[in-house]
């Protein structure tokens, strides 16, 4: 969800005397990278695409994209905001979590946000912006306006599986969060037939005076399992966690009886490293699809709550021979972790 090149070598060819000659090279992406890659990124979320990594985290009152073919110098990458949010309507305040998406041929962002003058979650939903450059940071961005949800709801993202796109999200059910699956006709509409097919049950989920599911992402497994990861309970609380559903090769995701429940985290706090409240986090691939990588926020100390303060790390993931995801244990700020390679 992208790739750098090597510059040509200069050749000096040296006659009667020799030549000397300035040599430009672009550098080398680094080997490795300390975390968190910015001092500042809740909802953090990376595309890998076409030589380059785009970066997009939650800044409140607007929409921005950093690129960079390095992702331990991603604090040098320019901030370019590509929308700003009308002064009233639906969409006008608490811009949140905006996920950059390549389908068809466009761009397309998908981003919470609430109606003015009611910040609160009976006026929050998820809406679609649409650019049809071949660059993100260029074009016209065209704005699609809400997805046709059932419920009111938050951490919209989108999925092909088996020629068919999906739409999942944080869907307000009562006092619960639960995470909600429908499929889609175009990628700002919603098919019929949204489904609930996970509910906050488990103790894990249910942390700082909440039951919440949210922050969906899926990754596709080597074997072709579908997996969903999503974070469990409340952001303000330490022990705001990665859950992991998974549904077997030739499930359908639409069937709630697809989806097996992991019983325990796949990525919590890491209080030896000092890293706490580890989530909402995205997935995306170098290597041509070889290596997967997790990028999430995570607060460096405890009780340090919900706010702009939750930075974004980025780790590499693994596989078991069965197909099944290994998750990294959450590394202490400053200790040089493998980056990613374009």
């Amino acid at each position: 969800m992208i790739r750098a090149f090597t510059p040509a070598a200069l050749a000096c060819v040296l006659a009667l005397g020799g030549c000397t000659a300035n040599i430009s090279r672009t550098p080398t992406p680094a080997a490795t990278l300390t975390n968190p890659l910015l001092p500042s990124g809740p909802d953090p979320w990376i595309v890998h695409q076409g030589g380059a990594f785009y970066f997009l985290g939650t800044k409140g009152d607007h929409i921005a994209i950093r690129r960079t073919d390095d992702l331990s110098k991603l604090a040098d990458a320019p901030e370019h905001v590509i929308w700003t949010p009308p002064a009233t309507g639906p969409n006008a305040i608490s811009i949140w979590a905006p996920e950059l998406h390549r389908i068809d041929g466009k761009w397309y962002v998908y981003y919470t946000a609430a109606e003015a003058g009611h910040d609160d979650d009976a006026h929050r939903g998820i809406f679609v912006l649409e650019n049809a450059a071949a660059d993100p940071l260029a074009g016209h961005w065209i704005d699609r306006g809400r997805v046709n949800t059932a419920k009111t709801g938050i951490d919209g993202t989108v999925f092909e599986h088996g020629g068919k796109l999906y739409f999942v999200y944080s869907a307000y059910d009562g006092p619960d969060s639960v995470l909600a699956i429908a499929p889609m006709t175009n990628p700002w509409t919603l098919g019929p037939g949204e489904t609930i097919i996970a509910r906050p049950d488990l103790a894990f989920e249910r942390q700082g005076g909440r039951q919440i599911l949210e922050g969906p992402e899926f990754l596709v497994g080597p074997k072709g399992d579908l997996f969903l990861a999503y974070s469990a309970s409340a952001c303000w609380s330490d022990d705001y966690a990665l859950g992991l559903l998974h549904a077997r090769p030739g499930r359908d995701p639409m069937d709630p009886a697809s989806w097996e429940k992991s019983a325990r985290p796949v990525l919590a706090k890491a209080p030896q490293n000092n890293v706490y409240a580890t989530g909402h986090n995205g997935f995306f691939t170098t290597d041509g699809g070889g290596q997967t990588w997790i990028v999430y926020h995570a607060n460096d100390g405890a009780d340090r709550k919900c706010t702009a303060a939750r930075s974004p790390r980025v780790q590499r993931m693994e596989w078991t021979a069965e197909g099944m995801p290994v998750f990294p244990i959450p590394a202490r700020a400053g200790e040089p972790v493998p980056a990613p390679r374009p």
